[in-house]
């Protein structure tokens, strides 16, 4: 039986203009989009600063993940783009320690030269199973 697709976005600008959700759900699976550092009007937040950055984007991971009634422990894989991997990945890493406090995901951290947005350092992407034990 099919099943059908759940998205979910934040109205910011970008999501139109290229097209795409900050998640899509597909069965018991949502696919979350890299997260970056922004409020809820879409404002760049933190340029320079990684660990503001990284903590932002924790925090809209997290508003996405209350959008589908989910937890932090159902995310199964994470995926980490940083600019300047060798200068940031210190503070990247401990962020993502602490935000799971335990429950430890696959993750992948690829050093990248730019992102999307100009003084963008880094972009959080998820996995998360919705049959998972909250």
């Amino acid at each position: 039986m099919p099943v059908q697709a759940k998205t979910f976005g934040f109205g910011v600008p970008w999501e139109s203009i290229a097209g795409y959700s900050q998640a899509l759900q597909a069965g018991e699976t949502l696919y979350i989009s890299g997260q970056v550092s922004h409020d809820e009007a879409g404002t760049f937040i933190g340029a320079g600063d990684i660990d503001l950055q990284t903590t932002t984007a924790f925090d809209n991971l997290d508003l996405v993940l209350g959008h589908f009634g989910a937890a932090r422990n159902q995310i199964v894989e994470t995926t980490l783009l940083i600019v300047d991997l060798r200068q940031n990945f210190e503070v990247v890493a401990r962020r993502h320690a602490e935000y799971f406090d335990g429950h430890r995901p696959t993750c992948t951290a690829l050093g990248v030269v730019d992102l999307a947005l100009p003084d963008q350092l880094i972009e959080i992407g998820a996995v998360v199973r919705l049959d998972l034990k909250p």
